[in-house]
């Protein structure tokens, strides 16, 4: 996503826990625990002393803990919670008043089509991702009247290390196309993975002037497989 507002040619600031040192970034990236709520207020101050105008906001950090809910423990219950869905709190708690200043912007937060569904083995997961997409809905709706627009894009299965956490053989991949009946998982309609690009043009639309009079939508891109969910 941040390569492709890259080439669209948005200054971009990438914030992960994270970065690879091996590898160049056309972008400016900053180290930040998005868990840490003091770390998310420094980080972003110090962004805005640079950058008092922030055009999009995309939320997009996200992690997945597994477990039958009677034995999954607090530490992942609490990290699911704090990473999907805090984070992107905090990080608005310090933009809102920037949006309002501005009386212009676009937020997109990518959550998932599991906020739709329910899923086996990942109820921490699912309960995050159903309060990010609320949070973004109220916080739309409390900005609309400032003209900033809030919207989610929910991906379902797509080629990312996260999805291939979930592969353990060699059909891994066709056998999430077909869907497993047996977890109440329907299949993919379209007969495919999504790859990052899928959704990262998906959240640049809604990021632009295209979109401009949507807002507190939730575009699910998961080639069917939620239907009408």
């Amino acid at each position: 996503m941040a390569l492709q507002f890259v080439d669209l040619g948005a200054t971009v600031i990438g914030l992960d826990v994270a970065f690879n040192e091996n590898e160049h970034y056309p972008f400016e990236t900053t180290t930040v625990d998005i868990s840490d709520s003091a770390a998310v207020k420094a980080t972003a101050q110090a962004i805005l002393q640079r950058y008092p105008t922030v055009d999009v906001l995309v939320n997009v950090a996200g992690i997945l803990r597994l477990g039958a809910t009677e034995e999954l423990s607090v530490d992942d219950w609490h990290a699911c919670l704090n990473v999907n869905a805090s984070g992107p709190f905090y990080l608005l708690q310090q933009l809102i008043p920037v949006f309002k200043r501005q009386a212009s912007g676009a937020v997109v937060t990518v959550s998932s089509n599991a906020a739709h569904v329910p899923r086996q083995q990942m109820t921490a997961y699912c309960a995050s991702k159903a309060a990010l997409t609320s949070l973004s809905h109220c916080i739309g709706l409390e900005l609309a009247p400032y003209g900033v627009r809030c919207n989610v894009v929910s991906p379902g299965s797509t080629d990312t290390q996260m999805q291939r956490v979930l592969w353990h053989s060699p059909d891994a991949e066709q056998r999430t196309i077909a869907g497993f009946p047996e977890q109440f998982k329907l299949g993919i309609p379209l007969g495919k993975i999504a790859q990052p690009n899928d959704i990262a043009h998906v959240v640049t639309f809604l990021a632009s002037d295209l979109a401009g009079h949507v807002t507190m939508q939730d575009i699910v891109v998961d080639g069917g497989a939620t239907l009408n969910a």
